[in-house]
């Protein structure tokens, strides 16, 4: 076990102020939950407890900024900033992706509402479920299997792809195919999260997870792009760098296409989001990699982080 070991004076000093400062401004300008609480607590405790606990909570910094970030986005809605665009990105999936059919020219997501299976509902319950848990999951398993760096240029990459597709949330708001399904091109203030084709999930299995989960939506006119599909392949992305088994990355691999393809089936997103999404990836990865690391003040920082983060047994 680990010996108590007290954070320093500066390490408290941040701590106290870090924490204080998210639960004042998501009192204020969020609405305070009892989660946050709970959290607040958790974590604390973690920080004081032992310098393992300590190192574990510095390293999933990156997952709770991103949890943070998403929480906030409800002090200032994206359509506060930018129009909507409804219709536009609606002709837009027609024009390039269209289905003919007898009834006329149809989008994927309205072909896919018209050609349903309890199958592919099941399985689209499946991978939707993964989207965060397990890029999470598997940052604590590179964190576990001692592959340090990996891991947190796996959970920085993270973030940047987050902080990228929230920034162009506001950029360019938009809304979602169950939107247009559900309401039209008009835009209406306040519209709530709609689980859409999930809700077959939720009654097939007796359950309502994807109901709680999008009765809690930070923000309904964010389906450009869709970060949904871009979690997954970071991760996959990552599992090729990191010494991984090969079932590993299949299953990545399997999940990333299948997160993909239930995105558009259950009518959450557009052929056009999870290109978008997947392109937000592959841009956040070549600019952390390929930019960011190419400043010495920044390639620094992350190797003083990964130290930090390091057990002590494994720095020398």
């Amino acid at each position: 076990m680990s010996p108590i070991t007290l954070p320093s004076s500066r390490e408290t000093l941040i701590i106290i102020l870090s924490v204080a400062v998210w639960l004042l401004v998501t009192a204020l300008c969020v609405g305070f939950r009892p989660e946050h609480l709970y959290i607040a607590i958790l974590l604390t405790l973690l920080l004081f407890a032992t310098a393992t606990t300590r190192r574990l909570v510095v390293a999933l910094l990156p997952f709770a900024v991103f949890g943070i970030s998403y929480d906030w986005m409800n002090i200032l809605p994206n359509y506060e900033v930018n129009p909507v665009d409804i219709r536009g990105l609606y002709e837009n999936e027609k024009s390039l992706f269209g289905i003919v059919t007898a009834a006329g020219t149809l989008t994927p997501n309205e072909y896919f509402a018209l050609h349903t299976s309890k199958v592919m509902d099941f399985f689209a319950g499946i991978f939707y479920l993964c989207w965060v848990p397990v890029p999470i999951l598997f940052g604590i398993w590179l964190y576990f299997k001692r592959q340090y760096n990996v891991y947190l240029h796996f959970s920085l990459v993270f973030l940047l792809v987050n902080f990228l597709g929230f920034a162009y949330y506001y950029v360019h708001p938009a809304a979602p195919p169950w939107y247009v399904a559900s309401h039209g091109f008009d835009f209406i203030v306040g519209t709530p999260g709609e689980v859409a084709g999930l809700g077959r999930w939720d009654e097939m299995t007796g359950l309502n997870i994807f109901h709680g989960l999008y009765s809690r939506n930070a923000n309904v006119f964010a389906a450009l792009p869709s970060l949904h599909s871009a979690y997954m392949l970071v991760a996959f992305i990552y599992s090729l760098r990191a010494r991984c088994p090969w079932w590993m990355r299949v299953l990545f691999a399997v999940i990333c296409m299948g997160i993909w393809f239930t995105a558009v089936y259950t009518s959450h997103h557009y052929l056009i989001d999870v290109l978008s999404g997947i392109a937000c990836t592959l841009i956040g990865y070549l600019i952390f990699e390929y930019g960011l690391m190419k400043i010495p003040a920044f390639a620094g920082f992350i190797r003083s982080y990964t130290r930090y983060i390091t057990s002590p047994a494994q720095r020398y």
